[in-house]
């Protein structure tokens, strides 16, 4: 695998995972923008998940709403919060609302290296108990499939852009 997902826990109540991705910066935030886009990627398809709905307003006050299904559950699992700061092709910045007040503000970042995008995800919980809990969840291994599925994604839209350049 070339690109390998780093999980690093920073303090008591941070944890980044990073990855580089074969696209430049504005494909790579496209991905994590577009509603019809983060469908293709976010939930880990060995986890049985699937979207049953998707809505990202992202733009600085703007929410999202994520709602999952999974055949082992009568009950979808909805994940929604706000957008703090949106830097188009850099940085996002937005909350996780539905723990409560032990959910984690997430801050990703992208740079751009010669046609590369380093990713940089950061999670900042509330309390060294809601980083725990989130770690105890098996999330990080989540995010390693679901940025594999990413890394494939970003072939097909390059691909789509070189088609449509030419």
């Amino acid at each position: 695998m070339k690109n390998r997902t780093t999980v690093e826990r920073k303090s008591e109540r941070e944890l980044v995972l990073t990855r580089t991705f074969d696209g430049l910066a504005p494909i790579v935030f496209e991905a994590w923008t577009k509603p019809e886009l983060l469908k293709r990627w976010w939930a880990p398809t060995s986890f049985g998940v699937s979207f049953v709905f998707c809505e990202a307003d992202v733009r600085a006050g703007g929410s999202y709403r994520f709602v999952f299904g999974h055949p082992a559950s009568e009950q979808p699992m909805e994940f929604f919060g706000r957008y703090i700061e949106v830097t188009p092709h850099s940085r996002l910045v937005w909350t996780n609302d539905e723990a409560g007040e032990g959910g984690a503000v997430t801050t990703v970042t992208f740079e751009e290296r010669d046609g590369e995008t380093l990713v940089a995800m950061h999670d900042l919980y509330p309390s060294k108990e809601a980083l725990d809990g989130a770690i105890a969840s098996g999330m990080q291994g989540g995010f390693s499939e679901t940025f594999e599925q990413l890394d494939a994604l970003l072939v097909t839209l390059g691909a789509s852009m070189k088609r449509l350049t030419r």
